[in-house]
């Protein structure tokens, strides 16, 4: 099998974790728990995710900024020791992306972050590795914690060249209207699909409706994550039951399922086949704790 080429354009972190009892209340202080620091950021744990799941039939080219900084330089290590052909910009004012993550111990987490360099990734910086990968692209895969006229920028040159997007709207905000005609597949989960489209996602036929919704705008395909129910697809109309796993940390789930369901689609698998190996790697990454550190391998997925 010829190698698949995938973009990943996106935001990388360094992501500092707290593992306790509970997650604070405002006001609240919680001592008594663990301290990990490790690599982050949705592109960049797409990307890893990309790279290990695709094994041998996936490259991945990651397009992200970072800081003259020491997270910004480990970035570089980490992405070449998994085989990623890392696009770095590098930002002389700003520092590289931080995140501050607090996790409780059923593995549910609260994050807040610091874009640094990946606010100021902008459609110049990105523009040279799309106009040189984009012509050999399967897929172009982007998040949302780069600014939005990147993201639409990319999409749009993508689509310029057939090359198919898939756009998970993590964090979620309000999409411009010309961006839902450029995406192949959109993947938010309830809370974000309930923000684009002003309904509720609690089940199969709220999710039908908001789905509805969204490729009236123009989106070809849907797909909605629902946590520990699994994930519901526009192609096959159904709910897909996730694996019931004991949770240990949900960081970068959404990030290793987004990964394996565009190196599966990439192969040609058929969407019920994509989500069930998308599927079975995010059960895998939240039996571990961290972001990347959690990713899977492709030998380890069914």
């Amino acid at each position: 099998m010829k190698k698949k080429l995938i973009i990943v354009l996106g935001s990388t972190n360094t992501d500092m974790v707290i593992s306790g009892k509970k997650i604070p209340a405002p006001g609240e202080t919680v001592s008594g728990g663990t301290f990990l620091m490790n690599p982050g950021g949705k592109g960049a744990n797409q990307a890893v995710a990309v790279a290990r799941l695709g094994g041998k039939n996936a490259k991945c080219v990651f397009i992200a900024k970072v800081g003259n900084d020491l997270f910004g330089r480990d970035t570089a290590l980490r992405m070449k020791a998994d085989g990623i052909d890392a696009r770095l910009i590098v930002d002389a004012k700003e520092p590289s992306g931080t995140a501050l993550i607090l996790v409780d111990k059923k593995g549910q987490n609260c994050i807040s972050v610091a874009l640094g360099a990946n606010g100021t990734l902008s459609p110049e910086d990105a523009a040279p590795a799309l106009e040189e990968c984009l012509p050999q692209a399967s897929a172009l895969l982007m998040q949302l914690e780069t600014p939005m006229e990147t993201v639409l920028s990319a999409a749009q040159a993508a689509k310029a060249v057939g090359v198919p997007v898939v756009l998970n709207p993590a964090p979620a905000v309000k999409l411009p209207a010309v961006l839902y005609k450029c995406l192949e597949w959109i993947t938010p989960n309830e809370s974000e699909a309930e923000l684009l489209t002003g309904m509720k996602v609690t089940d199969a036929a709220s999710a039908a409706k908001a789905a509805a919704v969204l490729q009236k705008r123009g989106v070809k395909n849907i797909l909605i994550t629902l946590g520990a129910k699994g994930c519901w697809c526009s192609v096959t109309q159904r709910i897909h039951p996730g694996y019931k796993v004991k949770a240990v940390d949900c960081v970068a789930a959404g990030d290793t399922f987004n990964g394996a369901f565009v190196v599966a689609l990439a192969e040609g698998m058929s969407c019920e086949e994509a989500i069930a190996f998308a599927q079975q790697a995010a059960a895998i990454s939240v039996t571990r704790p961290g972001a990347q550190s959690s990713v899977p391998y492709r030998i380890e997925v069914r």
